[in-house]
């Protein structure tokens, strides 16, 4: 039994993803095809197709996976409430210690961020994300860098993201 993630998502993000998975499922007869043509083709150490097909099969198998995983733990359209903590589903404003730009991002999964491009998205899954899960605005945390330093970050503000 695997252990499902809440992921939220708006309804334009869930209905990407949803279109996105519908059309890979429809393609798996396309991949089908191309391994049995391959198949036929002859000896199967050298037949470069066939490999090629297996392994499209293999990643397109795998991200039907995620993507049924992912959406099946989904939260629609139930948009985080703007009280200025910092949650999934936030576009996060902080400042590093020590730094006086400030950074936005959004607090998502990858999914959630689509192609936009707009923003940055940090996982809850990171470092820097599960630091700042549950901190208020205005209040400072610390998180360790991949080189073993520790860094403090403060929350300047956080709103729901609007996608």
């Amino acid at each position: 039994m695997s252990d499902t993630k809440v992921t939220w998502l708006t309804q334009e993000a869930y209905n990407r993803l949803k279109h996105e998975l519908d059309e890979l499922i429809e393609n798996r007869a396309v991949i089908a095809e191309k391994i049995n043509t391959s198949r036929e083709e002859g000896d199967l150490k050298e037949n470069g197709g066939y490999h090629a097909a297996r392994e499209e099969q293999g990643q397109q198998e795998a991200r039907i996976r995620h993507l049924q995983e992912l959406l099946r733990g989904a939260k629609v359209g139930e948009a985080p409430a703007d009280d200025g903590t910092a949650r999934p589903g936030m576009v996060l404003t902080v400042r590093y210690d020590g730094d006086d730009d400030e950074e936005r991002f959004l607090l998502a999964t990858r999914e959630e961020g689509g192609s936009e491009g707009e923003l940055e998205v940090y996982s809850p899954e990171s470092p820097l994300g599960k630091a700042l899960l549950g901190a208020k605005e205005g209040e400072t945390r610390e998180y360790e860098l991949p080189n073993g330093r520790n860094q403090k970050v403060v929350l300047v503000k956080a709103v729901p993201y609007t996608g």
